[in-house]
């Protein structure tokens, strides 16, 4: 009926990929910097790390380079969105042709999370050393109250 042989990474049946070529492409495309893609005005993301601290969550993004004002948080309808813009300050081509190399990316960053479970009255916010933490307390769960009724 059916032939199971076990799976083999040396199988000459399964050693042949015809989209080799794209994954090459699509892992150089995502891997490559910001600067590489991000400098025509789109919005590109940053990093950030979310753990639970018990009665809250602690959000991290990094953003170094960033002055304080230029980092914005907005709440909306149970979502929590970060912007960040940092403008270049000198043009592609300097006058005096001082720059060998710019690597440094600049424009507009975003993300936005969910915090439909987040008192966003009581969310705190620091920004230090190009690191902003943001401590989002949860919601505290409303029991529902349970009545004894007694019958006549």
């Amino acid at each position: 009926m059916f032939d199971l042989r076990p799976y083999r990474k040396n199988n000459n049946a399964m050693s042949y990929n015809p989209f080799r070529e794209m994954e090459g492409f699509e892992k150089r495309f995502f891997n490559a910097p910001f600067s590489s893609f991000w400098g025509n005005g789109d919005i590109a993301e940053f990093k950030t790390d979310i753990s639970d601290q018990g009665q809250n969550y602690l959000l991290e993004a990094d953003l170094p380079g960033f002055d304080k004002k230029d980092i914005h948080l907005d709440i909306t309808n149970n979502t929590l969105t970060i912007n960040a813009e940092r403008r270049s300050e000198h043009d592609e081509k300097d006058e005096n042709n001082k720059y060998i190399r710019i690597e440094r990316s600049y424009g507009k960053y975003s993300r936005q999370f969910d915090i439909s479970s987040i008192d966003s009255d009581k969310i705190t916010a620091k920004y230090d050393n190009g690191v902003l933490k943001l401590t989002l307390p949860k919601k505290q769960e409303v029991l529902p109250e349970t009545k004894h009724l007694e019958i006549e």
